[in-house]
C-alpha cells in the first residue's frame, strides 16, 4: 500500500502541514494550481509581544493573477533579511533559538530562488530533514495533468502508484470521491484535531502558527508535539 498527498506549496507552513507529509508515503507539491493571493503559499504568521504577525514573501502578480504557483516570481530579495531578523527579535529567547539558527539563518540569507515555488520547497525539504520526515517529495510537473478537479488528482495519486489518497478535509466540499472508487484509490480524510500544546513565547497558545515557533521552543522534542513523528 502506498500512501500519497497532493498539495499546494507554503511558505515555512504550520505544524499540520508537516505531520500530513510524514503520514504518506509521497508528498506531491501541486504548484501546478492558479496562484491566489492573501493565502498560505507566500506567507505565514508567527508569534510576537504585540500578537500575530504576517511574514509576507513579495511576489509579481501580472494582470488577473491568472498564473500558477509555480509561475510567480517574487519580487526583490530585501524580504529574505527582513523575516529573518524578525525571526530574531521575536525568538531569540526561545529554547533553541541557536540550534534551529544554524541550518535556518543560511536558507535566508543566502540568495533565495527567483520563484515562489523551489523557495518554499527549500523550507520544506530543510524542516523535513531536521525533523527526520524521509517522505519522498515530489511536483505535480513530475506527472501528467488531465482535465477535471477530482480527475486530475486520481490521476496523479495513480502515476505516482498510490493506492491511498489522503486529503486535507477542507476539500470535501469539492472531491468526488466516485472518482477515486472507480480507479480502485482508497480516499482517506487527515484530521488536523488534537494537537498537544507545548511551552510557547508571548501570551495565549496559538496553534495556527508556523512550524518554526514549534521548532525555536522544542527543538529536537517537536516531534512529541506532533500526531505522526512520535
Amino acid at each position: 500500500m502506498k500512501k500519497v498527498a497532493i498539495v499546494q506549496s507554503n511558505y515555512i507552513p504550520w505544524k499540520g502541514y508537516f505531520d500530513m507529509i510524514a503520514a504518506v508515503d509521497e508528498f506531491i507539491l501541486y504548484d501546478d494550481m492558479q496562484y491566489t493571493r492573501r493565502d498560505w503559499r507566500n506567507r505565514n504568521q508567527i508569534k510576537t509581544p504585540q500578537g500575530i504577525q504576517w511574514l509576507t514573501v513579495p511576489v509579481q502578480v501580472k494582470g488577473k493573477y491568472h498564473q500558477k504557483i509555480r509561475e510567480t516570481e517574487i519580487e526583490g530579495t530585501e524580504w529574505a533579511s527582513a523575516h529573518w531578523k524578525s525571526l530574531i527579535q521575536n525568538y531569540r529567547r526561545a529554547a533553541h533559538f541557536e540550534e534551529i539558527a544554524v541550518w535556518l539563518e543560511p536558507l535566508y540569507l543566502n540568495e533565495p530562488p527567483s520563484h515562489l515555488s523551489p523557495l518554499n520547497r527549500r523550507f520544506i525539504a530543510a524542516i523535513c530533514n531536521y525533523l527526520s520526515i524521509e517522505t519522498v517529495i515530489s511536483h505535480s510537473w513530475d506527472y501528467t495533468l488531465v482535465e477535471g478537479k477530482t480527475e486530475r488528482l486520481a490521476a496523479l495519486c495513480a502515476q505516482a502508484g498510490g493506492t491511498e489518497y489522503v486529503s486535507g478535509p477542507a476539500a470535501k466540499d469539492y472531491v468526488d470521491e466516485e472518482v477515486f472508487k472507480e480507479r480502485g484509490i482508497r480516499l482517506t480524510w487527515f484530521d488536523y484535531a488534537g494537537y498537544p500544546k507545548y511551552p510557547q513565547l508571548w501570551g495565549e497558545f496559538v496553534h495556527g502558527v508556523t512550524i518554526l515557533d514549534l521548532l525555536f521552543n522544542c527543538g529536537r522534542d517537536s516531534r512529541n508535539h506532533m500526531r505522526y513523528l512520535k
